[in-house]
């Protein structure tokens, strides 16, 4: 019996580091966005909450048939009689309700520990409504209803199609287990909360100003600028434009940052922006520093390995330039893993008078006077 079990938990747990790596991005994006730092507490509770929901998922699931072209299940896909595994139990063999020495039969019944399983397997979904999401009973009782079905629908559906017919029974018992262990899981998080840091105090006495701005944050924030700024120039470099790199790296990182005050798209989405020291960045501020981050090293990548201008300059003069540009590409890596470890600035940002702080909304500010609109992270 609990073989049966430890096949997909297993499976689920060799799986978690993929699905972690896929979800820490947005995990990222939205902790930074709704709580201005990353909480050790809370970055727990949500993995262990993927892990959890990977596990149900798997204990759900598998084992698959053997092929995509199954039978359909002997006797029916669907079970409607509420409640249906009670009158099993009634009528097992094993049990006879005026015999008491029989009722711990009752625990070898597959009828009984299948219903004591599917009302363990939500215990944990309703314990995180309870303590980490603060849902109210009635929001517990819907969402564990709703989790529930959606693995129903998952199954009488041979996984939307993937399978020919269904490999598990649509069992209405399952729903009522489901819902019910989830319900037992929102009391018992009720019940151990007094025990437990509690989660809307997590950020009390956090002082945003004594942090900084990690480079895993600014990391985030030009992978997303990457995802907006190259495009842009790989379309604009398509139509007859001269320097589409160069329009598009103006644009987007002195015009932009210009008009909301030091900030690109990517660093919106983080709630960093670029400042100058001592007061809100300038235009020539904003120019030395991208012009050193983008203009000068991409800036002589692009321009000697560019084919045209390469046919034109001598072949020995060619790759001893391109020789020098790998050279400073390899140091400026070396310089950025340095900086990385020892928490220091990088060049440009000595050179241009510039540093990331965390922006905070205003709302936020009404609530909480002592914490400043721009904070060093």
């Amino acid at each position: 019996m609990f073989q049966s079990y430890l096949f997909p938990i297993s499976y689920a747990f060799l799986s978690f580091p993929a699905a972690a790596l896929l979800f820490t991005l947005p995990f990222l994006i939205v902790q930074y966005r709704r709580h201005g730092y990353i909480h050790k507490l809370r970055g727990l509770l949500l993995y262990l909450l993927l892990l959890y929901l990977l596990n149900a998922l798997f204990l759900i699931m598998l084992p698959f048939p053997a092929t995509r072209h199954n039978l359909a299940p002997t006797g029916g896909s669907l079970q409607l009689a509420p409640l249906q595994f009670i009158e099993e139990i009634l009528h097992s063999r094993s049990f006879t309700a005026d015999a008491p020495s029989t009722y711990v039969n009752v625990l070898g019944e597959p009828a009984f520990y299948q219903a004591v399983f599917n009302v363990l397997l939500t215990v944990p979904f309703g314990m995180f409504l309870g303590y980490y999401f603060r849902t109210r009973w009635v929001v517990c009782i819907l969402l564990s209803f709703s989790l529930s079905l959606l693995f129903e629908i998952t199954q009488i559906t041979g996984i939307y199609g993937i399978f020919d017919h269904p490999y598990r029974v649509f069992d209405v018992d399952d729903l009522i287990t489901n819902t019910l262990g989830g319900i037992i899981g929102y009391r018992v998080a009720l019940w151990i909360s007094g025990l437990l840091p509690q989660i809307e105090q997590l950020d009390a006495k956090e002082d945003l100003s004594a942090k900084r701005v990690t480079f895993t944050r600014r990391g985030i924030a030009f992978l997303l600028d990457a995802c907006i700024w190259m495009p842009a120039a790989g379309l604009l470099s398509l139509l007859p434009v001269p320097a589409p790199f160069w329009i598009t790296l103006i644009t987007y990182f002195l015009l932009i940052p210009c008009l909301t005050r030091g900030r690109t798209p990517g660093k919106w989405v983080v709630r960093i922006t670029v400042q100058g020291k001592p007061d809100t960045p300038r235009l020539w501020r904003l120019t030395v520093r991208y012009g050193l981050l983008y203009g000068v090293l991409p800036g002589m990548n692009i321009i000697l390995f560019d084919s045209a201008l390469a046919a034109a300059l001598d072949q020995e003069l060619a790759a001893t330039a391109r020789g020098v540009v790998l050279i400073a590409d390899f140091l400026f890596l070396v310089h950025i893993i340095i900086s990385i470890f020892r928490k220091k600035e990088l060049f440009y940002e000595r050179l241009s008078g510039t540093r990331n702080v965390i922006t905070w909304p205003e709302r936020q500010l009404q609530a909480e006077p002592e914490l400043r609109s721009q904070t060093i992270e």
